[in-house]
């Protein structure tokens, strides 16, 4: 145990963040460079090391969280690293986009504030890199088998590093520039500066993994032919299709997909544009939809300096604290959460539904007119004589998704069975109907968490090392049909 007093000695500290009229100047992460390490021994401290890690099922990858909390309290940043990679291929993506199922869980959070697990975790990979810990782990021989991972977001790059590191010949495909898939292109610099994806990358070419980007399988390459060219595929190619919108004024200029939206604020970080083609600049701003992604583009739209944002939820408004009844610990809660795009303005609305836009004579968009919902009979209905409409120049949709993209042919090419939620089905060894192709990540599970895509692709790893050469010694932390903590 760390210290046996630290959760009585100690109250939970987070990470600073840098003052709000600062960062929405610029693109940073918006926390304090160095600000955690000073704290972290005494944040690790008070973890219990309990008899029953709960926090081990909190998380999907089943993080060794009080191990390397014991090594983070006593300074041994190469044990605390060794011990976070053993489950996790990629921490310092968790450690910056994942909301924390883990602490959760946590044994102290039942009367007290959890350990800040999420914070130790970061500590420990951003040190092991400053201090030149993490090294490619190229395998030692060739298994003479070839893997073709179609899609480079995170479930798509556990599995390539795992089946490299067995041994096999890994080529992962992405359709876009460059690979990083929702990591590079969906989330904000602000939020993970893509420096972290860039140094991950170059150790997985290190170990041996090879990237081709530009090339859509399906489109530009069929499926088919992937298939004749490598011993097993892996499709990792997410839940991409966006759930839309259908009510009077969709067509109007100025309404977009979120991820029609946020990927041009992350090209012209990467040099490809100097402005946005997709601004919010002097605008009002609407963001539809209460979640991360709606978040992402409300702290988007302030760095490009709207003049008003309002994000807009149909539910209502969570609870600030867990409900013993509903939400009981240890389960994952969903509460009221303040993000640090929340914290630097813009109004939130809940319980209310878009009924059409308006626009201008030139088809632009002026208006949104709601109305508000409430349940009745189960069913969320509008309530009367509540319309009304609010200033829209720009909007984005951000509600989810609905499953995999079908349009560029890649289901029907290669025969792929569906499930009942329009996902691609697989079994327990994350294998298709068809023999040798294997599925992880959004893509067969549904939208879902960093942290899931990266023990989907640990599990689909595992499903298709085996399927290659009978056995597998690769982890599984997860199978398909678990769905328990799925958030």
């Amino acid at each position: 145990m760390a210290d046996p007093k630290g959760f009585l000695n100690h109250g939970r500290q987070v990470a600073e963040s840098r003052p709000v009229e600062q960062r929405v100047k610029d693109w940073n992460e918006v926390y304090v460079p160095g600000s955690l390490l000073p704290i972290i021994s005494k944040q690790a401290s008070r973890c219990m090391d309990c008899g029953i890690p709960f926090c081990h099922n909190g998380c999907p990858l089943g993080n060794l969280i009080p191990e390397w909390n014991d090594y983070a309290y006593r300074e041994d940043w190469a044990a605390a690293q060794e011990r976070l990679h053993a489950t996790n291929n990629f921490p310092e993506f968790t450690g910056r986009l994942c909301p924390a199922p883990c602490e959760s869980a946590c044994v102290l959070g039942i009367n007290q504030a959890p350990v800040t697990i999420k914070n130790v975790e970061v500590s420990i990979i951003d040190k092991a890199w400053e201090t030149g810990d993490v090294a490619p782990q190229a395998p030692e021989r060739l298994s003479g088998k070839t893997v073709a991972v179609v899609g480079s977001g995170p479930a798509g790059l556990a599995a390539a590093q795992q089946l490299t590191r067995a041994g096999h010949t890994v080529a992962v495909y992405e359709r876009a520039d460059r690979v990083g898939g929702l990591l590079r292109y969906g989330i904000p610099e602000f939020k993970m500066e893509k420096r972290h994806i860039n140094r991950r990358i170059e150790q997985m070419r290190a170990e041996g993994t090879r990237f081709r980007t530009g090339i859509e399988i399906g489109r530009d390459l069929k499926a088919t032919d992937l298939k004749k060219r490598y011993d097993a595929v892996v499709l990792a190619v997410g839940a991409t299709t966006a759930r839309d919108l259908p009510v009077p004024g969709r067509e109007l200029k100025g309404i977009y997909q979120a991820m029609e939206y946020l990927p041009l604020a992350n090209k012209v970080q990467e040099g490809d544009y100097v402005t946005t083609p997709i601004s919010a600049e002097g605008k009002h701003v609407v963001v539809i939809g209460g979640g991360d992604t709606g978040a992402d583009c409300v702290g988007t739209a302030h760095r490009q300096g709207a003049a008003s944002v309002t994000q807009l939820e149909i539910m209502p408004r969570p609870n600030d604290e867990r409900h013993p009844t509903n939400q009981p610990w240890p389960t994952f809660p969903m509460l009221y959460k303040v993000t640090s795009a929340h914290e630097e303005g813009g109004e939130r609305v809940y319980s209310v539904s878009t009924t059409h836009f308006e626009g201008d004579e030139d088809g632009n968009v002026q208006w949104l007119h709601l109305s508000e919902v409430e349940f009745v009979d189960g069913r969320l209905t509008s309530k009367p004589g509540t319309e009304r409409k609010i200033p829209a120049q720009l909007v984005t949709l951000a509600m989810g998704f609905t499953g995999t993209d079908r349009e560029n042919g890649l289901v029907e090419q290669f025969g792929l069975d569906l499930d009942e939620r329009g996902n691609i089905a697989r079994d327990a060894d994350f294998q298709t109907n068809v023999p040798g192709v294997f599925v992880a990540g959004d893509a067969g599970r549904g939208q879902s968490l960093i942290v899931w895509a990266i023990a989907e692709g640990r599990s689909a790893a595992r499903g298709t090392d085996r399927f290659l050469t009978g056995a597998s010694d690769l982890p599984a932390p997860i199978r398909p049909t678990d769905r328990s903590l799925a958030v």
